[in-house]
């Protein structure tokens, strides 16, 4: 299975806001025809409708992919429609949160390829960073064309088990808040000191975005380059002693929050 194999069964992404429309964009531009590609969506957006992809239309029988891209609480609508496709050579690629592959199974059936993936906002803007892991019925290059497809929007990791997608969800899913978060502390820090309110977010996003390119391009690691930029008694030395205290700072807190937020995912997987 792989891109011209897509190319002539079709892919079905069911949903296409944000998410979806940034998945779209990356696959047109990789060269992937719109007559290929089928979009279910109860508001497209007009870039969606521009792109001459067959919008709404019938779906055909079996395409090589669906990607589910729909909201959690849209899910129960939209798939009885897809249930036809299943226990076939249809591959069904899920990025709907908290929605476990057993769930899948119960609708589609057992005999399903189904892959699911936990990608993150950043992906809106080809910065994001997806999880992915299948079924007993997934094999390598129904693998590879999923990590091909989702590459289109950043980085594709591989999980050996479907249970660490709630540590994924706890870090990298809910982790682009707590950066966020980070950015409002440090601009309100910097009112703190004296700073204008502008002048203070400005410095602060540009901060967090810098240092975060930094580290994802560096050889060296975020240890090492919070080590030299580290100078003896310095400013940023007095700084981190308070951040990195282990009982007050931000180790601990950190903790807890993915913590939290992984319990959080695992008590939705229970309920749901």
């Amino acid at each position: 299975m792989d891109m011209q194999y897509l190319a002539q069964n079709g892919l079905v992404l069911l949903g296409c806001g944000k998410m979806g429309s940034a998945m779209l964009e990356g696959w047109l531009a990789d060269g992937l025809p719109p007559s290929s590609v089928w979009v279910q969506d109860p508001y497209p957006s007009d870039w969606v409708k521009s792109t001459g992809a067959s919008i709404n239309q019938e779906l055909p029988e079996t395409p090589a992919i669906v990607l589910i891209a729909v909201k959690p609480q849209m899910m129960a609508d939209a798939l009885p429609v897809l249930q036809k496709m299943g226990n076939g050579q249809t591959v069904f690629l899920s990025v709907a949160a908290g929605i476990s592959i057993a769930q899948y199974q119960d609708i589609l059936g057992v005999k399903t390829p189904i892959i699911r993936a936990m990608p993150n906002t950043p992906a809106a803007v080809g910065k994001g960073i997806t999880a992915i892991v299948g079924n007993a019925q997934i094999d390598t290059s129904m693998l590879n064309l999923a990590d091909q497809l989702l590459s289109a929007v950043g980085q594709v990791v591989r999980l050996d088990r479907e249970d660490q997608m709630d540590a994924v969800t706890g870090l990298s899913g809910s982790g682009p808040a707590y950066v966020f978060h980070m950015i409002e502390c440090l601009a309100k820090a910097g009112e703190a000191q004296g700073l204008s309110a502008d002048l203070s977010m400005a410095l602060a996003k540009a901060t967090v975005a810098g240092a975060g390119a930094l580290a994802e391009t560096a050889a060296e690691t975020p240890g090492q380059l919070r080590v030299n930029v580290t100078s003896p008694n310095g400013t940023t030395q007095a700084g981190l002693e308070v951040l990195m205290d282990e009982t007050s700072g931000l180790p601990g807190l950190i903790k807890n929050t993915v913590a939290a937020a992984t319990d959080r995912s695992k008590e939705l997987a229970q309920n749901g």
